[in-house]
């Protein structure tokens, strides 16, 4: 079987978080589909090297700042291609179709373009997620004190939290989800509740699977979003198998809750998180002003809790 073709694909992005994508000319395979605007590599280059060459030809952009993402793997009828996305939030230039193809600044929440490559659809998808994934300090904080945070948090553009309580009772831990799920609502933000499918499944939110119940399952679960907790290869190959939308990987350094514990380095979760198909998140000692950090390394963001609430 022939080998997979090679191709780095940009996610070129706005301060406003809009992205660019690009429309495919006349006379090539899928003309008139959106895709985001990349090339095939050529002999001896690195996905980032190829990166630069194609925005630089195709739309006269200089990179400044590039991020490795995702990589998928897509067998189209005329090619078997891997696609090495990098997030590339540092740029000089004004986009021009150097190619003759149209050009549309889009959002994950609404496209406003079609078709778009199939090979492409997933990232929308994986867009949508905030580079910040909060989890919740209720237990430490007290109830009242941690909704008043949460809330100021998510005045101030928190949109992706999980609720993590597992030392409250369960009718505790319920009834402080309907009032989390409640504020989130009105900001318009993703919550998931931490290893209570149930709970999940009754209030209508997504979950977060531990490591050990991860291992544990066969099937996806029925609910929006399906996140899960890794800490080696094994556990992300099988949140992949899985189909979870995101993963937190870590801890990357040492922890106040776990003192003295393994931790991963960068160098570590950059091993671990490279090529992978889903967003990675980084967790374990962390705080907002390591998220650029975290991206060079691989992350997708960064999962925060002591810094978030203190």
């Amino acid at each position: 079987m022939n080998a997979r073709v090679q191709v780095a694909a940009a996610v070129v992005e706005r301060p406003d978080g809009a992205f660019l994508m690009a429309r495919r000319p006349a006379g090539k395979a899928y003309a008139g589909w959106w895709e985001f605007p990349g090339g095939k590599l050529e002999p001896g280059e690195s996905p980032h090297q190829a990166l630069v060459r194609e925005l630089q030809e195709e739309l006269g952009l200089t990179v400044e700042c590039a991020h490795p993402w995702l990589t998928l793997d897509h067998d189209y009828a005329h090619a078997r291609v891997r696609l090495n996305f990098f997030r590339v939030p540092g740029w000089r230039g004004t986009p021009r179709p150097h190619e003759g193809q149209d050009l549309a600044w889009v959002r994950a929440d609404r496209p406003a373009v079609a078709p778009i490559l199939p090979a492409n659809g997933p990232i929308l998808r994986a867009l949508a997620l905030p580079l910040v994934y909060g989890v919740s300090a209720a237990s430490e904080l007290g109830a009242e004190a941690f909704l008043a945070r949460l809330e100021r948090r998510l005045a101030e553009g928190l949109r992706l939290i999980q609720l993590r309580e597992k030392a409250l009772p369960p009718a505790e831990r319920a009834a402080l989800a309907g009032q989390v799920a409640e504020l989130c609502r009105r900001y318009d933000a993703t919550l998931l509740v931490n290893d209570d499918l149930d709970l999940a499944e009754r209030l209508g939110l997504g979950v977060h699977l531990p490591a050990a119940r991860l291992m544990q399952m066969t099937r996806r679960p029925g609910v929006p979003w399906v996140a899960a907790s890794c800490h080696d290869a094994r556990e992300l190959e099988r949140a992949q198998a899985l189909g979870v939308d995101f993963v937190v990987l870590g801890p990357v350094l040492p922890t106040a809750s776990h003192p003295g514990a393994p931790t991963l380095g960068w160098a570590g979760f950059q091993a671990l998180a490279a090529a992978r198909p889903l967003p990675v998140y980084a967790i374990g000692g962390l705080h907002g002003g390591l998220l650029a950090t975290a991206r060079a390394a691989g992350a997708h963001g960064i999962a925060v809790k002591q810094a978030l609430w203190t």
